[in-house]
């Protein structure tokens, strides 16, 4: 349960390895059902961001106060195991988890469902396209529930085709769940699309250099895109990268 109206806050982070600053002091608040896309130059900390929002990193000054313990994670590689089953990989999580078997082959069967993966639940990740394969890796981290879901650029390797397609199933994901996300990605459309807001970083040491409330209601639909309105968001979005870049 979020405290304070947040789920996760940053007071003063910053990040530094060894003689290099890669994230200047940053401060953010994120609420709960809030969809917070980060976008920036390359280099410039947004997966360190995540990695700190996760606790997989430790900040060099500052501090992260989250509310909850149910964290859902989505690298930009799948990580499936091959020689488990589609099945057997999203359950995987919960298995460390401690999780009981029944209880475990319920939840896996729902999320495959919800993903639509429930005709490959045993099949090998061999048998997966890349796409399906994000959808995996997705359904993994939903099985747990959480209430914060971090997304280090899931669909970056994808075909835009299948990038747009998945931006739509995790755009009904949310609109049915409303978890609160943060979502680092280089796409400006994909940004707007998904995201109640956006926030723009600045090269090395990143900074929170703009920001953007998306005016869009939920859900939104693909042809979205196609409307003036998003144009002009993703626009003004797009010249705050290039300002900030």
């Amino acid at each position: 349960m979020a405290i304070g109206g947040t789920v996760i806050s940053f007071r003063d982070v910053r990040k530094d390895f060894g003689a290099v600053q890669a994230l200047a002091p940053v401060r953010l608040d994120v609420k709960p059902g809030e969809f917070v896309s980060i976008i920036g130059p390359s280099g410039c900390g947004k997966s360190t961001l995540l990695r700190l929002a996760s606790g997989l990193e430790q900040p060099s000054g500052g501090s992260i106060v989250r509310t909850t313990d149910r964290v859902g994670y989505v690298f930009q590689e799948p990580t499936l195991m091959p020689w488990r089953t589609v099945r057997h990989n999203i359950e995987l999580l919960a298995e460390l988890d401690g999780m009981d078997r029944r209880t475990r082959a319920n939840r896996s069967s729902e999320v495959l469902r919800l993903v639509g993966l429930d005709e490959f639940a045993d099949h090998h990740p061999s048998a997966l396209s890349g796409g399906m394969k994000m959808r995996a890796s997705l359904a993994r981290s939903l099985l747990l529930d959480p209430e914060l879901f971090l997304f280090d650029e899931p669909f970056g390797a994808l075909d835009q085709i299948t990038r747009s397609r998945l931006n739509g199933e995790l755009m009904a994901l949310f609109s049915q769940r409303r978890f609160t996300s943060l979502f680092v990605t280089h796409s400006v459309e994909e940004a707007v699309f998904l995201s109640s807001r956006v926030l723009v970083m600045s090269p090395r040491p990143g900074r929170l250099m703009d920001g953007f409330d998306i005016p869009f209601a939920y859900p939104r639909q693909p042809t979205l895109r196609y409307e003036p309105t998003f144009a002009s968001v993703a626009g003004a979005v797009a010249a705050a990268l290039q300002g900030a870049a």
